[in-house]
């Protein structure tokens, strides 16, 4: 494996980092918790030292997964989690509504009111059974609270020793700017994948400038950049990827002959397709890792292998160019 420093930080991170999302079964149809624990054991083995999760990700769920499998490897694993989204209050803007994982009706919002952020790092904390988060991330901006108001309530934990360094998520350059003005922020987490290459625009080039990582998430795009899915593939009850704007079957048909065309690369090279998509992202400059979700240990293997070789600029141009070609989202 091969790790980068993040940010300014003394954290030093796997350029693969497990993303604990699909485990927590909310969104994906379900999950394998023997099948999930198997797999992050799997990933601390071949290291993969970092795990990235949400208290969102399976209303806890993931989060408790994560402390089961980290049991006697506490001090080898670095755990990313994060706050802002609540289910269990009905105060700051609300986002959707959708069911958790008994399928209760649930109301989802964004909070980072200051209140809300300690509460919300106990229980992660309780969750996971550690006295400490490695990385702390604002999971998505609230306009309902002012920003101060958020980073008060980050710095304080990471002066009281709950948080090490601090983190944000889908944050605008100017959010970002307001951060670095109070404290050093570690990393940024956008969504990043050939699909989805927004953050080319302004958030990669500031991150660029500032020394903020990035850990960029769904670099397979939700699994589509793998070739595993033909535009007729059906979806389970509860996999919410059906609503995601690539898995429209139109664009999900446009997006497989992209996928099609870069298949030779991969065949040349003697990798999946899923090993091209997170190389290159990786290879991307400014990115300091990518998050990678696994259910199962063979899915962390392929993962992990990912960084056994690299691509050349040609390559990295080539790829480009495919899905450059797609243009706009219909």
């Amino acid at each position: 494996m091969m790790y980068r420093q993040l940010g300014t930080s003394d954290l030093n991170v796997p350029v693969v980092i497990f993303g604990a999302w699909a485990i927590g079964g909310w969104w994906w149809g379900g999950t394998d918790d023997e099948n999930a624990i198997a797999a992050i054991r799997e990933a601390l083995e071949l290291g993969i030292s970092c795990i990235d999760t949400a208290p969102m990700y399976g209303f806890g769920h993931s989060e408790r997964l994560v402390s089961k499998a980290v049991k006697g490897w506490r001090n080898k694993v670095l755990i990313a989690t994060k706050c802002g989204l609540r289910w269990d209050r009905g105060d700051g803007e609300f986002w959707f509504d959708t069911s958790d994982n008994a399928s209760n009706p649930v109301s989802v919002y964004h909070n980072l009111r200051y209140d809300s952020i300690l509460e919300e790092c106990d229980r992660s904390l309780k969750r996971l059974d550690t006295d400490y988060i490695d990385l702390y991330q604002c999971h998505w901006p609230d306009p309902t609270t002012n920003l101060d108001e958020t980073l008060d309530a980050m710095f304080n934990l990471q002066k009281q020793g709950k948080i090490r360094a601090i983190g944000v998520s889908n944050f605008s350059v100017e959010m970002m700017e307001t951060c670095l003005k109070r404290f050093a922020l570690a990393s940024d987490q956008p969504k990043y994948s050939l699909l989805s290459r927004d953050i080319e625009k302004e958030i990669l080039p500031f991150c660029r400038s500032r020394n903020v990582g990035i850990i960029a998430y769904s670099p397979l795009e939700h699994g589509l950049l793998t070739g595993k899915f033909s535009a007729e593939h059906g979806f389970p009850p509860g996999d919410e990827r059906v609503k995601e704007p690539w898995f429209k079957p139109e664009n999900r048909r446009r997006a497989l002959k992209a996928v099609e065309h870069v298949k030779p690369i991969a065949q040349d090279l003697g990798i999946t397709l899923a090993q091209l998509a997170i190389s290159w992202i990786i290879s991307q400059p400014g990115v300091t890792a990518a998050i990678v979700g696994a259910r199962n240990p063979r899915q962390v293997q392929e993962n992990a292998s990912a960084v056994d070789f690299s691509l050349d600029n040609e390559q990295i141009e080539l790829i480009r160019r495919e899905f450059e070609a797609l243009g706009e989202l219909s």
